[in-house]
C-alpha cells in the first residue's frame, strides 16, 4: 500500500492537565488530528522516558502510565487505550543498528504521549510504539536518530516527538502572574529563529543549543528538549517546517509546536 508522507511533529506538551482542559493549545492539537494524512502508526518520542539506552515499547497492548502526582483524580482515571505494534518495534530496531535497541515490555505510554495524542486522536485506534531518549547521549546522537527515523515517514508512520524547549520548573510563577521571564523569551525565539537550519549538523544552532546563553536556565535538564531534535532531524531537504501553535506558560514552560512536511 502507498502513503503519503507523514508530517512529523513536536508538540510542547506542557502541564497534564492538557489532557482534560480546552485552550488554544489542545486546540491545534485537535487541528493537526483532523487535517493531517491518517497514519498507520505513530512513533511517539517523549521527555518522560529517559533512560541509559535506547528502548522501545514492543507490546501489543501498552498500558496508560500516569506518571505524576498531585494532580486530580480525573486525571489518574484517563486511559489511553492504542494499541501497539511489536512488528513497527522489531522494524524500529532494525532501522537504528548498529545502535543497540532493548524491546521493553514494562513502560507503555506516559503522559508526554498520550497527553497530546489524547487530542489529536482520541478514538486511540492509530498503534502507537514509544522510542525512550537516552540519556547517556549527546544532542548531535539525538539529532541523527531522527535522520534515521526518518525512512518510515514514508511507510505511514508519523513520529510524534513532546517535550518544551523551555522547561524550568524551579522559576515557575504557579500563581500564572507576571511577564514571561526574559530569557525564556529569548531561548524560545532563538529556537524559532534557527528551525530552518539547513548547514551541516555539527554546525546546527539548536543541535548546538548549549552555546545560547539563556539555554541552562531554560533547560537546567535536557529531557524536555532533546525531543525536538529527532523531529528536526527527519526533515529532508527544502521541506517546509511551520509552527502550528507557540506561547509561553506560567513564565517559564514554552507551549511551541513544530510541525515537519
Amino acid at each position: 500500500m502507498l502513503y503519503p508522507t507523514m508530517p512529523a511533529l513536536f508538540l510542547g506538551h506542557g502541564s497534564p492537565m492538557n489532557a482534560l482542559e480546552e485552550n488554544h493549545y489542545t486546540a491545534a492539537w485537535e487541528k493537526l488530528g483532523r487535517e493531517l494524512p491518517r497514519p498507520r502508526a505513530i512513533i511517539a518520542v517523549s521527555a518522560h522516558w529517559y533512560t541509559r539506552g535506547t528502548a522501545v515499547t514492543a507490546m501489543s497492548m501498552p498500558r496508560t502510565i500516569h506518571d505524576f502526582g498531585g494532580f486530580p483524580q480525573a486525571l489518574h482515571d484517563v486511559r489511553y487505550p492504542a494499541p501497539g505494534s511489536p512488528e513497527l518495534a522489531q522494524q524500529i530496531a532494525e532501522l537504528l543498528a548498529p545502535i543497540a535497541v532493548r524491546a521493553d515490555h514494562e513502560w507503555g505510554l506516559d503522559h508526554g504521549s498520550w497527553g497530546v495524542l489524547v487530542k489529536m486522536y482520541p478514538q486511540a485506534d492509530i498503534p502507537v510504539v514509544q522510542l525512550s531518549v537516552d540519556a547517556t547521549q549527546p544532542p548531535q546522537w539525538h539529532f541523527e536518530l531522527g535522520q534515521k527515523l526518518a525512512a518510515l515517514r514514508d511507510q505511514g508512520v508519523m513520529i510524534v516527538a513532546s517535550g518544551n524547549v523551555v522547561h524550568n520548573l524551579r522559576m515557575l510563577r504557579w500563581d500564572g502572574k507576571g511577564d514571561v521571564f526574559p530569557w525564556a523569551n529569548e531561548f524560545d525565539h532563538y529556537v524559532r529563529d534557527n528551525l530552518n537550519w539547513s548547514g551541516p549538523v555539527e554546525q546546527h544552532p539548536l543541535v548546538n543549543y548549549l552555546d545560547h546563553p539563556g539555554a541552562k536556565l531554560s533547560n537546567p535538564t535536557p529531557e524536555h528538549y532533546l525531543p525536538l531534535l529527532y523531529i528536526l532531524g527527519t526533515r529532508q531537504p527544502g521541506e517546509n517546517i511551520s509552527i502550528p501553535v507557540d506561547g509561553i506558560e506560567m513564565g517559564a514552560i514554552s507551549m511551541l509546536s513544530v510541525q515537519v512536511g
